[in-house]
């Protein structure tokens, strides 16, 4: 396995992706899962017992040609220690962002007290998920909001390789700025890329001052091939 997944986090430049996510809205952090670690996530697909709920696409108009599955407690370990260890750093930039948009609200420096925050607000199931997409497979521009509390960042992770596994499905990410026309991007992610990105809005500096710009992510239509991918979100979910 390497380094432990604490430590690849550990090093990570947070600097670097503060600023990318002020500037492109998002940051990319490359090889944040080895082969290995991608294949065994993959597996998971294959045992029902691992995931608490599944979601089709088409049957409620989402997309097409795919699917998701919200993982269940207790998660996999690999999963775990993912959702533990990029929470803290992103804590951060989130209490950051708040600052800069005038909310009073300031998210807490552990996870744990994140989870407690969200039982309180009757949110106690885990939305952790891996998402599988077929050939004609898409996932329309959505926001993931579970309830009341929601993290202002989340993180998704290429379990698959483009162009050996699958061809386009590229991530997209949609932001509407105040009295502007949408902007988008497409962020094609390598075997073991994370992407970190806004859950439902940032902050953008506009020429009075920070204004609040929302953004909805998707994925563009799979050409042919398998794409998997692993979603880590840090809000709990309404039961």
């Amino acid at each position: 396995m390497g380094r432990s997944i604490r430590e690849r986090i550990g090093r990570l430049d947070l600097r670097a992706l503060a600023s990318d996510l002020d500037e492109l809205g998002h940051a990319v952090l490359p090889g944040l899962l080895s082969r290995t670690e991608c294949a065994r996530t993959r597996a998971l697909w294959k045992d029902p017992a691992a995931f608490r709920r599944r979601v089709d696409l088409a049957r409620h108009r989402f997309g097409d040609h795919g699917e998701y599955r919200y993982l269940a407690r207790p998660l996999p370990p690999l999963v775990a220690a993912l959702r533990t260890h990029l929470y803290p750093p992103l804590a951060a930039v989130a209490n950051s962002w708040a600052e800069r948009l005038s909310s009073p609200h300031r998210f807490p420096a552990r996870l744990a007290a994140l989870a407690k925050q969200c039982r309180e607000q009757g949110q106690s199931e885990p939305t952790p998920l891996i998402l599988d997409y077929t050939a004609g497979g898409y996932n329309c521009l959505h926001q993931d909001l579970y309830g009341p509390l929601a993290f202002p960042l989340q993180v998704t992770i290429g379990l698959s390789q483009p162009g050996h596994d699958y061809r386009g499905g590229a991530f997209l990410l949609v932001e509407q700025r105040p009295r502007m026309q949408s902007r988008g991007d497409a962020v094609s992610l390598e075997l073991g890329d994370a992407v970190v990105f806004p859950t439902v809005a940032r902050p953008v500096r506009g020429v009075r001052g920070d204004v609040r710009a929302t953004l909805r992510h998707g994925v563009a239509r799979v050409q042919e091939g398998h794409r998997m991918t692993l979603g880590i979100i840090f809000h709990d979910a309404r039961s």
